[in-house]
């Protein structure tokens, strides 16, 4: 699905290059769960970027598919961005402008969902995460944990084929942490291909996974062992709001 091949990504700090990544190999297969960690300034945020289309400003090349995303003009990269991802950011990223209902069916309106069936699969996410009645309300009314579940909400509407999460839980209760990460685990097992970067050794171990950054440097990507990863739970469940 996803493929990397020597992606370098270098900053200018005055008269020098900060390099950021450096010679990222990376093959993501269909329905894979990986969590990307390491120190702070390693690079994983980067790393992130780039596999979610918003950063075009690297060498090597990137697969999507058989997009080469190294070679798409920006507004095709943010159309195939579009049409196949769902994203988790650390800071949220809702639009202050917009309800919890309409950030819900931004990401519907842009893959031509129809009114109806956008109406419906809202109410749908709404209930399930159990933020019905914060449907009305604007982002900045809303505590960090509840921002979060609408972000959680907002990237798996569309039932995008990858789920790119930045420290996914970083603003949630143990509690409501845990069940966002068993809801990822059971989205995984319908298919979904999830990458997640996290500081969290809990979370890493849902994941089956774990490429370790360094310096800019893949120093290891390692399977998770079936004695450390977490099993998927059984039933739809709902994640509680804030």
């Amino acid at each position: 699905m996803i493929q990397l091949r020597n992606v370098e990504k270098r900053f200018a700090v005055g008269r020098q290059q900060h390099e950021v990544l450096r010679e990222i190999s990376l093959d993501v297969w269909p329905g894979e769960f990986i969590t990307i960690m390491g120190p702070s300034g390693a690079g994983k945020t980067t790393l992130l970027s780039i596999l979610g289309m918003l950063d075009g400003e690297f060498t090597g090349e990137y697969w999507f598919g058989d997009q080469p995303v190294h070679k798409l003009r920006p507004e095709e990269r943010q159309r195939l961005a579009r049409e196949n991802i769902g994203f988790v950011f650390q800071q949220y990223h809702l639009l202050d402008d917009l309800t919890v209902h309409e950030n819900l069916a931004l990401p519907l309106s842009y893959r031509g969902v129809k009114a109806a069936t956008a109406a419906g699969l809202v109410a749908d996410t709404l209930d399930r995460f159990q933020i019905v009645g914060k449907k009305d309300l604007f982002p900045r009314q809303l505590s960090g944990g509840q921002q979060q579940l609408v972000a959680v909400a907002r990237a798996v509407i569309a039932s995008p084929k990858v789920i790119l999460a930045d420290e996914p839980t970083g603003n949630l209760h143990s509690q409501q942490g845990r069940e966002v990460m068993e809801l990822f685990t059971r989205l995984n097992a319908e298919g979904t291909t999830i990458i997640q970067v996290t500081h969290s050794e809990e979370n890493a171990r849902y994941s089956r996974r774990t490429v370790y950054l360094h310096d800019g440097w893949i120093r290891r990507d390692e399977m998770t062992t079936p004695e450390t990863s977490v099993s998927t739970p059984t039933g739809a469940g709902a994640v509680p709001s804030a």
